[in-house]
């Protein structure tokens, strides 16, 4: 098999991944395109285990190492994953069936609940580790998965814990049934719809999260063969079927990049044509920067973004087409930037402000009020040592460092690497003073 197409090779990422990122102060110009969105790819990525037949995913950011560390589990599992570099393209196949229990001893991502229902809606059975990934809010109770057994429970499977492992069965197959949501969980919505589709009768979701990526997983499943009606914010109404089939699908573009770029190119006073720019995933954003001082200029299937003045902003985040919380700590080194007080409010993970404290180290004049954040913009930042406590949270040190005096080392920056595709490479071009260190 020549370079352009080959089987993927199981690496242990979370050690060979750089631990920091040195930045320089910096101006971005010129052009840059969104990649497939880690919140999406992952999704369809545990989609895949419902079917035997062949998946084949466009525009799949291959460089995030999340992506990668999925990759290498369905490969545990039993699916071949075979990449073309030459049009980005994820081909993934089962050549002679799947395991059930997932032996993984290596870093976890929260993927690994959608893994168990869609094992479990399959096979009847499933043990995967625990989930990892970032932990944000004011407690583990932000980022738990009592969610996941109720659901799964809900139709009709059996859920324990064992060690660090998360058992389910159900011998008898799952039952669809009426699962109501306490709040818009994202994953638990996701989970719903997966473990639903292979369910015997009919699954109804109540007060689910619809959101682009969700919209995208279902689209893939659909393409598969599953019949998933969605009544907006009210419901999703999945009919089982006895099974999937394959399927060709193109990975949404990334929205939390794009913002990335976005807020990059205002706060450095640079000017970026942002491709592949998902407009309808950001509509609520790129009203609160048009007002906050930020220029921007649209075009077909682009956002070009010109550097100017920043003025504070007020805002809070929730479910979609609210602001994202993933999009805070980008916000947030904008508002450092900005003349001015701004506030946020994190409504889906109280006390997300970990970052708050190292862009501290950097010169940002901030306080909390309960679960307010107000920061004081205008300060001169100064580079530091910082670290990335989780992935938004490196990103936006990267992006503070471009506008700091002197150099920014950010250690533990491999997060970034968890859902930006290329980002050191991308930046480079785009005139960024930044790159890897031991």
């Amino acid at each position: 098999m020549d370079g352009r197409r080959r089987r993927l090779a199981l690496t242990n990422f979370g050690s060979c991944c750089p631990r920091l990122l040195k930045v320089n102060p910096s101006v971005l110009c010129g052009d840059v395109r969104t990649s497939g969105a880690k919140n999406s790819a992952l999704r369809l990525l545990a989609a895949s285990i419902l079917t035997s037949e062949p998946v084949r995913l466009s525009n799949f950011p291959r460089g995030q190492s999340d992506c990668q560390l999925h990759l290498e589990m369905l490969q545990t599992l039993g699916k071949t994953c075979i990449y073309s570099d030459t049009d980005e393209v994820l081909e993934i196949a089962e050549p002679s069936g799947l395991g059930t229990a997932l032996e993984w001893h290596e870093r976890s991502i929260r993927n690994t609940l959608l893994m168990l229902g869609a094992l479990v809606a399959r096979f009847g059975e499933g043990s995967v580790p625990l989930p990892g990934g970032c932990q944000i809010g004011e407690k583990e109770g932000g980022r738990g998965y009592d969610l996941h057994v109720m659901l799964l429970e809900r139709l009709g499977a059996k859920v324990w814990a064992e060690g660090d492992w998360l058992c389910a069965e159900a011998p008898n197959g799952l039952t669809g049934t009426d699962i109501h949501l306490p709040i818009r969980s994202t994953g638990a919505t996701e989970n719903s719809i997966i473990a639903g589709c292979l369910a015997r009768g009919t699954t109804t979701v109540w007060n689910p999260h619809i959101r682009p990526e969700i919209q995208d997983l279902v689209k893939l499943l659909r393409g598969m063969g599953a019949k998933i009606t969605v009544f907006g914010q009210e419901r999703i109404v999945v009919e089982g079927v006895e099974a999937l089939g394959s399927v060709e699908h193109t990975v949404i573009p990334d929205n939390v990049e794009a913002l990335t770029w976005l807020v990059g190119a205002a706060i450095t006073g640079g000017e970026v044509e942002i491709h592949d720019f998902p407009y309808d995933h950001l509509e609520v954003p790129l009203i609160h920067l048009r007002e906050s001082g930020v220029r921007l200029f649209r075009g077909d299937t682009s956002l070009v973004v010109r550097g100017s003045n920043c003025y504070p902003l007020e805002i809070s985040t929730g479910p979609y087409p609210g602001i994202n919380s993933d999009m805070q700590p980008l916000l947030a080194v904008f508002g450092a930037r900005a003349n001015g007080e701004s506030r946020y409010i994190d409504l889906r993970f109280p006390g997300r402000y970990g970052y708050a404290k190292e862009l501290a180290k950097m010169g940002m004049m901030h306080r909390t009020d309960g679960n307010l954040l107000i920061i004081d913009g205008g300060k001169k930042l100064h580079g530091a040592e910082v670290r990335a406590l989780d992935l938004r949270a490196g990103v936006a040190l990267a992006l503070a460092g471009m506008v700091a005096d002197g150099e920014t080392i950010i250690e533990d920056a491999w997060q970034i690497s968890r859902g930006y595709d290329s980002f050191v490479e991308k930046a480079t071009a785009l005139g960024a003073d930044v790159r890897w260190g031991k």
